[in-house]
C-alpha cells in the first residue's frame, strides 16, 4: 500500500476527529463480516453514538448480507468496500472494527493507525511476536485508540476476580492455568480448486504466501494452518491465556517456555489439537492446555455446549476458578467455597461491554481508559506465539523479554517474525 502522504493525511484527520463534539456520532467501518463481524454490527447498531458508515469484506456475498443486516437494525445503508486499502482513503471513517483472519490483524491495524483511524481488532492481536510490537508502536506514534477483542477484561465478574487475586484472596499465587478443552472435529480434506465467485482471494491471502485455494483452508478452518492462524491456543485459548497473565499481574514476557503436543485422532490440519505449554516467570508458573478431543473437566469450570473453557489460579491459601458463568474462591484444606460472583452483564454477550469501553476511550482520547489496550493484547498474544514456537522447534526455549527474541537460537527466531508477501508488508519502521 502506498503511504497516502500520511503525515499530511494523519494530521488532517486527527485534528478533525479531535474537534468532534460529544454528541457527534462515531463513524465505524466493520471489516470482515462473515462471523464475528456480524456480532460487531449487532452491537454497534444498538449504540446511539455510532453510525455504521461502511462494510468491508473480500467476499461480495458477505458484504450484501452485512448491508442487509445493518439496514434491518435501523441503520442507513453503509458504504461498501472489497479492498481495505480503499476504505482507508475514506475520510468520513473515524474507526475500523476488524474481524478478519489472524494474519491480517497487524497490518490492517497499522495501516488504520497511519490513516488516522482508531481500531477495535479481534483477538489474537497479532500473528507473530514481532508484528505485535509494531502494532503497539503504531498506536502510540499516531495517537490512536487500539482495543484488542479480549472481551473478558470488560466483564464485571472477571474484573472482580482479578481484583481479589491482587488483594491476596488465595494468598500468594504460585500458578495460573488456562484450559481450552474445546471440542474440535476433523475438518476433512478436499482438492484444491477455485475460490467462490465474488471472493478476492489475493487480498484474502494478503501478507501470507500465495497458495492454491482450498475450501478446507478457507472459512474458519484457516485457524488450523500456520500461515493464517495460530491453532486453538490462539483462537479460543488466547482469551484464557490473557486471563491467566492478567490474574498473575505480570506486565512482561517470561524467561522460559516449553510446549509439547500433537495432532491426535485426525491428521487433516497443521496446528496441534492437543497442546501443553509452561511459562516460567520466576516467582510463578503459567500453564496452558489445549484439548480438542473428548475429555473431562478440571476444578469447577463449567461445561459449555462446545467444551470446558476457563482458568484456575492456585495460591498458598486456596484456589480460584473463573469461567464464562462465574468465579469461585475455594479456601483451606477442604477447599470450601468462600466467595462467588456470577456473570452480571444485562445483555447476554461479552462483546457489548468491551465495545462500549472502546467507544468511551475513543471519546476520551486516552488509551489508558481501554480495558484491552494493544500493549496488553501484544503481551498475551506473544505467549501464544512463544508456545507455538517451542512446539514447532520441539524443545524448551529461553527468551529475552527486552529484545523479544529467543536467546542464541536462530531456528526459534525464524518464527518470531512472519515473511510477508508484497505489497502486504508490515513495515520495518513505523
Amino acid at each position: 500500500m502506498q503511504k497516502l502522504n500520511r503525515r499530511t493525511f494523519v494530521a488532517g484527520v486527527g485534528s478533525a476527529f479531535a474537534a468532534m463534539g460529544a454528541n457527534d456520532r462515531i463513524n465505524v467501518a466493520v471489516v470482515g463480516v462473515r462471523g464475528r463481524g456480524r456480532e460487531h454490527i449487532q452491537v454497534y447498531a444498538a449504540e446511539k453514538r455510532v453510525r455504521i458508515a461502511a462494510i468491508c469484506d473480500i467476499d461480495t456475498a458477505q458484504i450484501e448480507r452485512a448491508v442487509a443486516q445493518t439496514r434491518s437494525l435501523g441503520q442507513s445503508d453503509p458504504k461498501t468496500y472489497q479492498d481495505f486499502r480503499k476504505l482507508l482513503e475514506d475520510r468520513d471513517i473515524d474507526a475500523v472494527s476488524i474481524a478478519t483472519p489472524n494474519h491480517w490483524h497487524a497490518l490492517q491495524t497499522i495501516w488504520a493507525c497511519q490513516a488516522g483511524k482508531d481500531v477495535y481488532v479481534e483477538k489474537p492481536a497479532s500473528h507473530s511476536i514481532w508484528e505485535g510490537r509494531k502494532m503497539v508502536e503504531a498506536a502510540r506514534k499516531y495517537n490512536r485508540i487500539v482495543q484488542i477483542g479480549m472481551q473478558s477484561r470488560s466483564l464485571k465478574h472477571k474484573q472482580r476476580a482479578v481484583q481479589l487475586l491482587r488483594e491476596g484472596v488465595i494468598g500468594e499465587v504460585y500458578m495460573a492455568k488456562g484450559i481450552c478443552y474445546k471440542r474440535r472435529k476433523a475438518i476433512g480434506q478436499a482438492p484444491d480448486g477455485s475460490p467462490p465467485l465474488g471472493v478476492d482471494y489475493d487480498i484474502w491471502r494478503g501478507p501470507a504466501a500465495q497458495r492454491p485455494f482450498n475450501e478446507k483452508r478457507f472459512h474458519y478452518n484457516w485457524h488450523w494452518f500456520w500461515d493464517t492462524g495460530n491453532g486453538d491456543i490462539g483462537n479460543q485459548g488466547i482469551h484464557e491465556m490473557d486471563i491467566a497473565r492478567w490474574g498473575l499481574g505480570v506486565g512482561h514476557l517470561p524467561k522460559r517456555v516449553h510446549s509439547t503436543g500433537g495432532l491426535f485422532g485426525y491428521r487433516d490440519q497443521e496446528t496441534p489439537n492437543t497442546q501443553i505449554a509452561e511459562f516460567e516467570y520466576g516467582n510463578a508458573l503459567l500453564v496452558f492446555e489445549v484439548r480438542g478431543l473428548l475429555t473431562n473437566t478440571e476444578g469447577t469450570i463449567g461445561l459449555r455446549p462446545d467444551g470446558y473453557v476457563g482458568n484456575l489460579f492456585y495460591g498458598s491459601e486456596g484456589w480460584m476458578s473463573i469461567d464464562s458463568e462465574d468465579f469461585q474462591v475455594h479456601l483451606g484444606e477442604k477447599g470450601e467455597v468462600a466467595q462467588r460472583m456470577r456473570f452480571q452483564e444485562p445483555r447476554r454477550t461479552d462483546t457489548t461491554p468491551h465495545i462500549e469501553n472502546f467507544l468511551d476511550a475513543v471519546r476520551s482520547r486516552n488509551y489508558k481508559d481501554l480495558n484491552g489496550d494493544v500493549l496488553e493484547g501484544h503481551l498475551s498474544a506473544a505467549l501464544v506465539h512463544m508456545a507455538n514456537i517451542s512446539y514447532r522447534t520441539g524443545r524448551k526455549l529461553t527468551f529475552d523479554a527486552a529484545t523479544e527474541t529467543f536467546v542464541n537460537d536462530p531456528e526459534a527466531n525464524q518464527f518470531v517474525r512472519d515473511k510477508y508477501r508484497s505489497p502486504y508488508v508490515v513495515p520495518e519502521k513505523i
